[in-house]
């Protein structure tokens, strides 16, 4: 038997100290991140794929920069697929959000952490519009570009 039998539900979370609203405010945090950084990672993966580039490497400058890059276009991405969706109540609690951020990125997902809290259907649209947003960068006028059969075939 273990010495805490009866340590709860969550007990890897007893030993913080954090009220419990900054606990979920963290945790959600967390989880939002890991969604963006996992949708832009999925995103440079499939474009090299379809393009015939190598895929990323953990330890290439650039490809991290792309990668931050990438996931920085689907923060603005999603800021402006949700704003069009809200009320003006809801708007107010966005820009108060992200004007208590410090930094680009972090009123970005200021404002994203505030829906998450307000909208039921958060997630479902979530994928929704970072679907969207994957779309238009596998299938839009830039993709279609950045090839190199494409940049081989205008030479001729």
């Amino acid at each position: 038997m273990t010495e805490r039998a009866f340590g709860g539900a969550f007990p890897h979370q007893h030993g913080d100290p954090r009220p419990l609203v900054e606990r979920i405010e963290a945790q959600l945090r967390e989880r939002l991140e890991e969604a963006v950084e996992m949708a832009g990672l999925k995103l440079m993966v499939e474009t090299r794929q379809r393009f015939g580039r190598p895929a990323p490497e953990t330890s290439s400058a650039a490809d991290r920069k792309e990668f931050e890059q990438t996931a920085d276009a689907l923060l603005t991405h999603l800021r402006q697929a949700f704003w069009g969706e809200l009320t003006p109540e809801q708007r107010a609690g966005v820009d108060a959000a992200e004007a208590g951020a410090s930094g680009r990125r972090e009123r970005l997902l200021a404002a994203q952490i505030v829906l998450a809290r307000q909208l039921p259907d958060y997630w479902q649209r979530f994928e929704t519009h970072a679907g969207a947003f994957s779309r238009s960068r596998l299938e839009g006028p830039t993709a279609a570009k950045s090839g190199w059969l494409s940049r081989l075939l205008k030479s001729e």
